[in-house]
This record gives structure tokens, sequence and C-alpha cells, in this order.
């Protein structure tokens, strides 16, 4: 049956794209995980340098520390506007991957489906040998037992 060929390797080729899909989403996930951690931690060393510095303002700080500490928190915040850019660069990429995935998933699935009505064609037509062959024999037998009385 020539038509299986094809759509076998239709098939094989449609769920190695899916599997790299798979995999290529892990990776993003990852990454994106990654990202949004590194933006969390940032954002609460900054708050927790804010509460120290603040706590050290109540009990005098000298200038030069209190121009340490702003020039820090400007530090953080070029850290953080940086780790918030690579975090929705990140998003970006994990949106795509997962639509890119989505797509796999769905030839996978229409090929698998393709398949599946290919099979059933195939019972049908064997389905439909296997009584025709039956009436056949049937029919012989009864012409036989037929030609046998007659005799």
């Amino acid at each position: 049956m020539p038509h299986k060929l094809p759509l076998a390797t239709l098939i094989e080729l449609a769920q190695s794209r899916t599997d790299e899909a798979t995999r290529r989403l892990g990776q993003l996930q990852n990454a994106h995980t990654s990202a949004a951690e590194k933006l969390e931690m940032l954002l609460q060393y900054r708050q927790e340098y804010l509460d120290q510095m603040n706590l050290q303002m109540r009990d005098g700080l000298p200038s030069a520390h209190l121009r340490n500490f702003q020039n820090f928190i400007g530090t953080l915040d070029k850290a953080i506007e940086q780790q918030r850019a690579l975090t929705l660069q990140a998003d970006t990429r994990l949106a795509h991957g997962r639509t890119d995935w989505q797509f796999s998933k769905r030839r996978l699935s229409s090929f698998d489906t393709l398949a599946d009505r290919v099979r059933q064609q195939d019972v049908l037509a064997m389905n439909k040998r296997d009584q025709r062959d039956s009436d056949e024999r049937s029919a012989r037998q009864f012409y036989l037992r037929s030609a046998t009385l007659a005799d």
C-alpha cells in the first residue's frame, strides 16, 4: 500500500519537529524562569538596601555615605531595568516558543487523524473484500449443491 509510506514519513517528521519544539519550549521556560528570578532578586536587594539606608539616615548618615548609597541605588536601578528588558525578551521568546509548539502539535495531530482515516478505509476495504469472498464461496457452494441435486 504505497500511501502508507509517505504518510508514515510525514508523521515521523512531524513527531521529530514536535519533540524539538517541546525541548526548545522547556529551554525557553527555564530561561524565562531564570530571568524572572534574577529580576526578583535585584528588586529585593534594592529594597533591602533602601531599608538599610533609611535606618542609617535615622541614626545620622554622613553626606559621603548618602552619596554612595544613592550612587549604588542608581547602579541597581540600571541593572533592574536591564533585567526587566531581558525578562521581557524571555517572555516574548517563550510566547513564540509556545506558539511553535502548539503549531507542531496541531500538525502532528492532523497527520495522526489522517493516518486513522486511512486505517479505517483499509479496514472497510478489507471487510468488503472478505464479504465479497464469503458471498462468492456461498454462491459457489449453492451452485454446486444445486447442480448435484439436479443430477
